[in-house]
């Protein structure tokens, strides 16, 4: 998790076009130390090869992989134009947010980007803002408290509910809303259970923000004659968060954290109670697996299988094969245990976050589905342009 602070930002930014524009996000780079000099010439090549808009006026520059070799450590500097910067022939930049990164990091910085493609206000009022303290808070979702998919853990291959505890009062440790007291007393102390197999812990000291994080075991285990199906570790510095703890005793918001993906998770923590997709029926297929729903939906799961994972172009390529048909396509991430997402939307597919090896699941419905299901596994296995 990358923490933005007030150097990395450029209000009321001027550009006469996108060349331009990518220019400054690379002359910041080089000025902040994180990239050595030639990385502009990566980030407009990438720019040729597929533009990097994502949508709500966000765009995305980022160097080629033959620069990558040039990134001295990951980072970001955000440019906000207010005026726009025209970056494709429909497509105009408000805000422009460059990445240096080294190997697949990059993906990580993108999926904390999720909630900014997905919600235009924030979107809008970013574009605007002329405050550097509250567009830091607008950009980390902040509304004074924490709750988001770097605080959740899922599927965890231990029976201990020391391990559990430990592993939130890291995340929550770097999320900077703890320090090293508070995950002393943590593990020191003893979890109180909340009730249908869900644990609580925290403690009084070494509280930095208002922040919630949550572990779930890959199966449930005993705990002195008590089941553990996941242990909710809170950070609490004032009464703000309250809210949000109150929901912990709803029924229905249990049920979605011990069944639900982590965005259902973190919905369920924020008291927004969502129902999961609708299961379906086992068939086979060519795919890595294949499933065919009574409701006429068709599903299929690929693996991705290039080097540096679902970053910009390959995600483009991928869009503009779905694209292709006319049937509603959406896909998540397996393994990251992702909601599911608008296969044709490129910030959507973005955002959950693909590397190397982790496997997709698409479910298409319409007239041409099994024809899409074999149109997006061959567009995958060539390797999507790369």
């Amino acid at each position: 998790m990358f923490n933005l602070v007030e150097n990395d930002i450029h209000l009321a930014a001027q550009a006469d076009d996108k060349q331009q524009a990518i220019t400054a996000v690379a002359q910041a780079f080089v000025e902040k130390g994180l990239v050595e000099e030639g990385y502009l010439q990566g980030m407009l090549a990438r720019e040729q090869q597929t533009s990097t808009f994502l949508g709500n006026g966000i765009a995305i520059p980022h160097g080629t992989l033959d620069t990558r070799h040039l990134v001295k450590q990951t980072g970001v500097q955000i440019f906000q134009f207010p005026n726009g910067v025209k970056w494709s022939d429909d497509n105009i930049a408000y805000l422009i947010i460059g990445i240096a990164a080294k190997s697949d990091e990059h993906l990580a910085i993108l999926r904390q980007l999720t909630h900014l493609l997905s919600d235009e206000d924030i979107a809008e009022k970013l574009a605007k803002t002329t405050d550097a303290q509250e567009f830091i808070a607008l950009f980390n979702g902040d509304n004074g408290n924490i709750v988001d998919e770097t605080l959740v853990s899922l599927n965890i291959d231990t029976t201990s509910l020391l391990t559990l505890t430990a592993i939130n009062a890291g995340n929550l440790q770097q999320a900077k809303a703890v320090d090293n007291q508070f995950v002393t007393e943590v593990i020191a102390s003893a979890a109180l259970p909340l009730g249908n197999g869900l644990w609580v812990n925290d403690s009084l000291n070494g509280n930095q923000k208002n922040a919630i994080a949550f572990a779930r075991p890959k199966q449930p285990f005993q705990n002195n004659n008590k089941t553990v199906a996941g242990l909710i570790t809170i950070a609490n510095v004032d009464d703000k968060i309250e809210n949000l703890l109150a929901n912990l005793l709803d029924p229905q918001c249990q049920q979605q954290l011990l069944n639900g993906s982590a965005t259902q998770v973190v919905a369920a923590l924020q008291g927004k109670v969502e129902e999961a997709p609708a299961a379906s029926t086992t068939t086979t297929s060519a795919a890595d697996t294949s499933t065919a729903a009574a409701d006429g939906q068709l599903e299929a799961t690929f693996t991705i299988k290039n080097e540096h994972g679902l970053h910009a172009r390959p995600s483009a390529v991928l869009i503009n094969e779905v694209k292709k048909y006319k049937s509603t396509i959406q896909v998540k991430n397996v393994d990251r245990d992702t909601a599911f997402v608008n296969a044709k939307s490129l910030m959507k597919v973005v955002g959950l976050g693909t590397t190397k090896g982790q496997r997709l699941c698409f479910v298409a419905q319409g007239e041409d589905a099994e024809q899409a299901l074999k149109g997006i596994g061959e567009a995958i296995n060539a390797g999507l342009g790369e």
